[in-house]
């Protein structure tokens, strides 16, 4: 396998690729970049509006220089060599959403800075403690949550779904499949 791309030069790429300046996009989508994005470095501070930064399915194995992401609510990461969402703390003000299935995370405690996440996907990573679900239950609106492929699921056997609300109780929705029974509404008068 070649070396992969630093993101000032990918970053250089995309600008000349789409004809969009980085400080003025608001979306950035680098997604199974070639050669793969292995480095994130200071030159994220150029996207000064980004809402959205897509940067999944390329070699990426560490989280750094997000601090500069003033604007940042959703970030994807999915399919990359991520062994730790250390450094997603840069993200803490803004981001609501956070897509980081198909890596190698096997711990949650950073994650637990991100109090407006709604949206958190983990799919097929490695978290196995149940005790790491404590940092989630840490971040009020969370709501959605996926962990379908990690070693928790079968840890927690067939009451998975069941432990996995009673640590948190403000999810609506598991693995794609909603938690909130449907009981008849009260109607106000």
């Amino acid at each position: 396998m070649g070396k992969g791309i630093a993101f000032k030069d990918a970053l250089k790429k995309w600008s000349e690729k789409t004809g969009e300046n980085a400080a003025e996009a608001t979306v950035v989508k680098m997604n199974g970049w070639i050669p793969s994005i292995d480095k994130l470095d200071a030159s994220l501070a150029t996207l000064t509006n980004c809402e959205r930064l897509s940067l999944s399915t390329n070699m990426i194995d560490k989280l750094t220089n997000l601090n500069s992401l003033s604007k940042v609510n959703i970030f994807s990461v999915g399919r990359n060599n991520l062994k730790s969402l250390n450094g997603i703390e840069g993200l803490a003000d803004t981001l609501e959403e956070l897509w980081a299935s198909y890596n190698n995370i096997d711990k949650l405690k950073p994650v637990g800075s991100l109090k407006n996440l709604r949206v958190l996907y983990l799919s097929n990573n490695n978290v196995k403690d149940a005790n790491e679900l404590k940092h989630l239950a840490e971040l009020p609106k969370l709501e959605d949550l996926v962990l379908k492929g990690c070693p928790l699921e079968t840890a927690l056997g067939e009451n998975y779904r069941s432990k996995v609300s009673e640590i948190l109780p403000q999810l609506k929705k598991l693995d794609g499949t909603s938690l909130i029974t449907s009981e008849p509404a009260e109607e106000e008068e």
